[in-house]
């Protein structure tokens, strides 16, 4: 009792001691998030606790740093709303150097109340695609362009005609430029070296919230990193394709393997939480739907050629099916480049599945081409030992069972105890020999 009542006081002296340690080192927060690849549901969500975060905390500032190939049209349009409806200022800098706000990050980063982008940087390219990433419709583009183009005429008409002009060509013409031209235009606030210079540039600088001009105090601010949570990593990692072209892989492979050797149940479980997680990473990425008929053929034919011993032959068109499916899921004309599948990984897991299944086959044809071992001809060689003395008959046990043997012919008389070899069967008598 008194050790504890020791170790509490120690703890309320340290806090107490430290608490004003704390007070004295606060001043105003600004919560840096950082977006480093497509624009996604998990980019999203992480977005909303951020700005949620910052509002519960009362920080100053939302700073997103921003280096994204674009991304879905429903995350980018709920991503700028989250912005513009925060009770924080959200300031979005496209970095580091050689960072880019392409496609949907162009919009996100005008629907920042402002606008930063490191030196070396780019935005810009904005026009839409389709979910299966050829261009739209003719009709559908227009309608789809002029919504955006409405989108950031409401957001940069604070910066001027030139800046507003620019970001209409993004969309219409997916014109891309860099920081000091978007700078010139007026299109960004700042071009910052860092998060301390972009803190230093921001003091002062008045913002447009929902309730009314703000002006920043960031001189002196601390910075406080908010990363991802281990679910928004692992929803992140689920539409890129090549991890979900090998979950695919695994999922439908496990899923045959159980189909055609039931009876097992590890094989159809990892198979179907594979499957279970491509289906998100699908669900989100611009695929064609019909490269999964390849990729199924391949499987029933690797299947197939175990069932049927083709000498490997169904097994080498299931891996050309197998490539050609993957290509067409993810590659399709048209999908931009960083949501395509690597051409190395597909033909590398094609082989491997393909060595797989052809190394099963000739496990299965020396199994048909192997000797008969049941029956009689399984006792031949068998060792045992005599239960009585056999001259010319006796007894002899090989492994559980007594049977009734007889000398074979040139062998002497062999006693009790000693070990023989079965010679061969003959009924239900077995010819043996002495084993030395």
């Amino acid at each position: 009792m008194k050790i504890s009542r020791f170790v509490l006081t120690c703890f309320a002296l340290t806090m107490f001691l430290l608490q004003p340690i704390h007070a004295a080192a606060s001043g105003p927060v600004a919560l840096v998030l950082t977006i480093n690849g497509a624009i996604t549901p998990a980019t999203q969500e992480y977005l909303s606790r951020g700005i949620q975060t910052a509002e519960q905390n009362g920080a100053e500032i939302v700073i997103l740093q921003l280096n994204t190939p674009g991304g879905g049209l429903d995350s980018m349009q709920k991503m700028a709303q989250d912005i513009r409806a925060s009770r924080v200022p959200v300031v979005v800098y496209v970095s580091p150097r050689g960072a880019w706000a392409a496609s949907a990050g162009t919009v996100i980063t005008l629907a920042g109340h402002a606008a930063a982008m490191a030196p070396e940087t780019a935005i810009g390219a904005a026009s839409p695609v389709g979910s299966q990433g050829a261009d739209l419709p003719t009709t559908e583009q227009t309608k789809v362009k002029e919504a955006m183009k409405a989108l950031v005429r409401s957001y940069t008409e604070r910066r001027g005609a030139e800046a507003t002009a620019l970001a209409e060509s993004t969309i219409e013409s997916a014109i891309a430029v860099s920081a000091t031209e978007a700078l010139n235009a007026h299109l960004v606030d700042f071009i910052a070296n860092d998060t301390n210079d972009l803190l230093d540039q921001l003091d002062g600088f008045t913002v447009q919230m929902a309730d009314g001009p703000r002006t920043l105090h960031t001189s002196g601010a601390v910075t406080e990193t908010l990363t991802m949570s281990l679910i928004e990593q692992l929803l992140q990692l689920l539409v890129d394709p090549n991890f979900v072209f090998i979950l695919l892989s695994i999922g439908v492979q496990a899923i045959l393997i159980e189909l055609s050797s039931p009876g097992g149940w590890v094989a159809g479980f990892v198979g179907m939480v594979c499957l279970a997680l491509a289906a998100y990473g699908l669900g989100v990425l611009p695929v064609n739907w019909f490269g999964l008929a390849f990729l199924i053929i391949a499987f029933v034919l690797f299947i197939v050629d175990i069932k049927a011993a083709t000498h490997g032959g169904l097994t080498a068109a299931g891996i050309g099916s197998f490539i050609v499916g993957a290509l067409v899921l993810f590659n399709s004309p048209g999908t931009p480049q960083f949501q395509r599948v690597s051409l190395p990984l597909v033909i590398l897991v094609a082989l491997i599945i393909g060595i797989s299944f052809a190394i099963i086959v000739g496990f299965a044809l020396r199994a048909m081409k192997k000797p008969v071992i049941t029956g009689q001809e399984g006792m031949r060689g068998q060792t045992g030992f005599a239960r009585t003395d056999i001259n010319p008959t006796g007894q002899v046990q090989s492994g559980a069972e007594l049977w009734t043997a007889e000398l074979a012919e040139g062998q002497g008389r062999i006693r009790k105890g000693e070990k023989v070899e079965v010679v061969r069967v003959e009924g239900l008598k077995l010819k043996v020999k002495k084993l030395n």
